[in-house]
């Protein structure tokens, strides 16, 4: 008896391993019945198996027709708009600030009246000035008469010649003092005039720095006010090194190469200019070189310091095109989904060229009158079925089908 007890515990474990596996082999059978009856029924677009409840059904999308048209070569860089002229106004004389004669952000014209500093301590220069010539010139003209009677005497005999010689060189003394008086009437003037403060360019005023009042100095290197010309205005951006050469050939050959502004978003044109310059070195440290263009701004839409979105057109060629969109990525290269006959899809490689915005030059692959597909490329795959659809049809037709790849269950295999 004690050596039995131990083998009835072993055969009962055993007839319950045999029940367990058994159990398990049903339970799977049964789920793989059940999936396969759920994907062969389920309804299209409402969970199940997307990839098998979709097949045999045409994929909605939206084609453009490749199509030959001019492209433009176009460089892009970000640039800094840079006032035409710039000129921090102040006074070159020194004196209290009698009048400010303009209002803050003021639109001027050159010679406009911009400030006063009191004239008085320059008009009394100007009148000592104007005294001492008149002196001068009651010297001068008594001197000549003088010589006049000195040179009629000594025709006569009557006088040395050494007195008529000493006559005429006090008349050229005489003569001297004057132009000196002179010099010091006219710099006086100049001084006086230093009083009235004037534009000396066409521009607008931004905020003024010293109020009615105050003593102004001509060392003061902050100033009164600052003019910005702003019509025209330029733009300086910079390129590689590398681009320098299309644009330099352009130039040398006598072309005018038109420039878009674009604001921050890239897709509102702000204004069209044209490239003035380039700069005679490139930077070192960055490898790029300098460019100004110039527009009009005769609506004042760009500021100076503004940064914005640079487009240099250097040329525009002929060229097969198609959207931007409808090419793409793979291991092959790039490719489109063409297409065909009985709108199915093909993988189309292709060679491309020049973008211009939303647009792209297609090199080799492509002929013109040829369709590509330009939305709803996650959905197809080589040879599948497809349903051309326009406007915002193409997202409507497309909603069901969305809805299923992300139903329950759904994988996310792209079918290309």
């Amino acid at each position: 008896m004690p050596e039995s007890r131990p083998e009835l515990p072993r055969r009962g474990r055993r007839r319950w391993l045999w029940v367990f596996v058994l159990l398990l082999l049903a339970a799977g059978g049964g789920y793989w019945y059940w999936s396969k009856n759920a994907a062969t029924t389920a309804p299209a677009g409402r969970g199940g198996f997307p990839g098998r409840g979709m097949a045999g059904m045409a994929v909605p999308v939206k084609v453009a027709t490749v199509e030959s048209g001019p492209i433009a070569y176009t460089l892009r860089a970000i640039g800094t708009v840079t006032a035409f002229k710039t000129v921090t106004v102040r006074s070159r004389v020194d004196g209290e600030l009698k009048k400010i004669a303009f209002e803050n952000g003021q639109k001027v014209q050159e010679g406009d009246l911009l400030a006063e500093i009191d004239p008085r301590p320059y008009q009394v220069q100007l009148d000592q000035a104007l005294g001492q010539q008149k002196q001068n010139q009651a010297q001068l003209q008594n001197a000549q008469r003088d010589l006049q009677r000195y040179q009629l005497l000594y025709k006569q005999n009557s006088i040395a010649k050494q007195q008529v010689d000493a006559q005429a060189a006090l008349v050229q003394q005489l003569q001297g003092s004057i132009k000196s008086d002179q010099a010091a009437v006219d710099s006086a003037k100049l001084q006086l005039s230093f009083t009235r403060i004037t534009a000396p360019i066409t521009g607008r005023l931004g905020l003024r720095k010293v109020d009615e009042g105050n003593i102004v100095n001509a060392s003061n290197t902050e100033g009164i006010v600052v003019i910005t010309q702003t019509q025209p205005i330029s733009v300086v951006f910079t390129l590689p090194q590398a681009q320098l050469p299309d644009v330099l050939a352009q130039l040398r050959a006598g072309n005018k190469l038109a420039v878009e502004l674009y604001g921050r978003d890239d897709l509102h044109k702000l204004a069209v200019g044209e490239l003035a310059s380039v700069d005679n070195q490139i930077d070192v440290a960055t490898g790029t070189v300098k460019l100004r263009a110039d527009f009009p701004n005769e609506d004042e839409s760009l500021f100076p310091n503004q940064f914005v979105n640079v487009r240099l057109r250097v040329a525009t060629t002929q060229a097969l095109l198609i959207p931007t969109q409808a090419v793409q990525q793979g291991s092959i290269g790039a490719f489109v989904y063409q297409v065909g006959e009985g709108d199915k899809v093909h993988i189309q490689p292709i060679t491309t060229g020049l973008i211009d915005g939303r647009v792209i030059a297609v090199q080799s692959g492509l002929e013109a009158g040829q369709r590509v597909v330009i939305e709803g490329v996650d959905r197809l795959r080589e040879g599948a079925q497809v349903e051309v659809v326009t406007g915002n049809a193409a997202a409507a037709a497309a909603a069901p089908q969305a809805a299923a790849n992300s139903g329950p269950g759904a994988g996310g295999r792209r079918a290309r």
